[in-house]
């Protein structure tokens, strides 16, 4: 199951003017569906498309053809109706042609469905556990952690108005990525969080000018967690602004969290 950045994502792909899925893909839209039962659903995207081939009007009905079939493979598996808000038909895709040998594989490429699963982020009080101390022999990450555990990272904290840290969060930091890694079944969103704005606006990162303070604070760990060696496909980021202040003071809540999204079996 891919982590993107904009959520869970799988594609099915389909035979030339046809919206019955082949076996092959019946199958692995199958197992996708049974990895879902450990994600927390807030919706479900279903998107239709077709090749260049064919007027409008037909990729149009096609495309849309394609996206009901998928959700009605969902249904018959008790996925939640109410979590699928959109299906949809996109039409055709037009040829982005590299070299003309290319034609039938990009178009076996653009006849396709894209689901996209985008999992609840939880409102809940964060667990407050302790990241590591270079001579601290608690673990951040215990062995009843689940699906939907929210982990506030501490002692993780930011210079006010950057998305750096202090430099006292450098070696926690550190100790957080080895823990992680050693814990390579457990996928994640970093979450990241500002204080000091007004109606759970986000705040503006002073080194960009740009108002994502909370986003660029959970990419900064993102990014150090991929040079440290943590897979691209276990977490995401998201900036969450300040639509959940802690209540203990503007510092804390310059912070950012991890949410556990799916555990996965370990050989």
């Amino acid at each position: 199951m891919l982590l993107a950045q904009d959520g869970f994502k799988h594609v099915v792909y389909f035979d030339t003017d046809q919206y019955v899925v082949p076996s092959t893909e019946r199958n692995r839209i199958l197992l996708f569906i049974q990895e879902l039962k450990q994600v927390e659903i807030e919706r479900i995207e279903i998107y239709g498309f077709c090749d260049d081939r064919g007027t409008d009007n037909y990729n149009q009905i096609l495309s849309q053809q394609r996206a009901d079939a998928i959700k009605a493979i969902f249904s018959k598996n008790n996925v939640e109706e109410s979590r699928i808000t959109n299906v949809d038909g996109r039409g055709e895709i037009l040829l982005n042609i590299v070299r003309e040998d290319d034609l039938n594989e990009i178009r076996g490429l653009n006849r396709k469905v894209e689901i996209i699963i985008m999992p609840l982020i939880k409102e809940a009080e964060p667990i407050e556990i302790v990241a590591l101390k270079p001579d601290d022999s608690d673990k951040l990450i215990k062995d009843d952690v689940k699906v939907g555990d929210k982990i506030l990272l501490k002692n993780l904290l930011f210079k006010v108005n950057y998305s750096y840290l202090e430099p006292e969060s450098k070696k926690v930091l550190e100790n957080i990525a080895k823990e992680l890694i050693v814990h390579d079944d457990i996928h994640f969103i970093i979450q990241g969080h500002v204080c000091c704005t007004e109606n759970a606006r986000d705040a503006v990162d002073r080194r960009t000018r740009k108002r994502n303070l909370s986003v660029a604070r959970a990419k900064h760990i993102y990014d150090y967690l991929v040079r440290k060696g943590v897979s691209k496909s276990r977490m995401k980021y998201v900036g969450l602004r300040r639509k959940f202040p802690l209540g203990k003071g503007d510092k804390f809540d310059r912070r950012v969290e991890i949410l556990v999204t799916h555990i996965a079996e370990k050989n």
